[in-house]
């Protein structure tokens, strides 16, 4: 066990209201938002030691995540032709092999590679969110897809789960928190938009947000001008019930499911009691981290599951 300082939504300063120009919201570029942080300090449990010690049980539709031993074939991840071309197929089989059988169709739709370094476009997240709202997921469904497959789809049952993987060494410097699903409540989410910098067109690649990601000027952080809303997340607020879990070194032989959403999970239309919805996750800085540790260098692929 470890200790760590999260960050979470403060509630005094968020926007509850649907008109999006006074909304809150959070920018996908830069840690930066239109809403303040509140920081607590928790316990964070090894689940590779509450799993041996008292056969604590996790999984995406138990605790709304899981660890699985998986060696990728890709290690460095410097080409992002190389992520799509090989990567890609290695998530989908990995997916196929531990959801089920029932599963009969993965798109992936995003990947983001993440470095603990100040000039990366993408750093480690230091606050408590979730990466898609249940709008914000019917919308990837639409984006991804052609119409009618996509209306067919969406009266099943459908999924996104993000697949987090260290890059090159183990994940000790800024490793990744997640609360356990069974421990939060409904009242603990706020809707954010997410901001994204518009882009040129280019072809048929100008709806493509992968790889583009550029550091913003410091100096334009608080403005919005040049950004558009292209998704929703959910911010967490405080709850003294959250239950936080790691996985204590996890290494690039190991890939973390966490899920974002569920169209059948307890509390959707047609939902099952028990089944989990979402995984409210964060980076955060761990006091046991020795000096000298590589800083964290991550991949995660966002994948919609569809199932029979």
């Amino acid at each position: 066990m470890t200790t760590g300082v999260f960050r979470y939504t403060d509630p005094t300063t968020i926007s509850r209201s649907t008109e999006s120009f006074i909304k809150t919201w959070s920018k996908v570029d830069v840690d930066y938002s239109s809403y303040k942080r509140l920081e607590r300090k928790r316990s964070v449990t090894n689940l590779y030691a509450a799993a041996a010690a008292n056969g604590t049980t996790f999984g995406t539709d138990v605790s709304g995540f899981a660890v699985y031993a998986s060696p990728s074939t890709e290690k460095a991840f410097v080409s992002d032709s190389a992520v799509r071309t090989g990567y890609y197929p290695e998530v989908e089989a990995l997916i196929r092999s531990k959801l089920g059988p029932k599963v009969k169709k993965v798109v992936i739709f995003d990947h983001t590679i993440r470095r603990n370094d100040a000039s990366a476009p993408r750093q480690p997240v230091r606050q408590v969110h979730v990466d898609q709202t249940p709008g914000a997921a019917a919308t990837r469904v639409r984006r991804h897809l052609p119409p009618d497959e996509a209306e067919s789809l969406l009266k099943g049952r459908y999924q996104i789960i993000n697949v987090w993987r260290p890059i090159g060494h183990a994940a000790t410097d800024f490793p990744l928190a997640v609360i356990d699903w069974r421990t939060t409540s409904p009242e603990d989410l706020v809707a954010v938009d997410l901001l994204y910098p518009k882009r040129q067109a280019n072809g048929d690649d100008d709806d493509d947000d992968r790889g583009k990601e550029v550091l913003p000027d410091a100096a334009s952080l608080a403005s919005t001008d040049g950004y558009e809303v292209k998704g929703e997340t959910y911010g967490i607020l405080p709850n003294g019930r959250h239950k936080f879990y790691y996985a204590k070194d996890m290494t690039p032989d190991e890939a973390m499911f966490i899920k974002c959403f569920d169209s059948r999970s307890e509390g959707q239309p047609g939902g099952k009691q028990g089944v989990a919805a979402l995984t409210p996750h964060t980076a955060f800085v761990d006091p046991q981290t020795p000096a000298g540790t590589k800083p964290r260098e991550s991949i995660e692929v966002r994948c919609l599951v569809f199932y029979d």
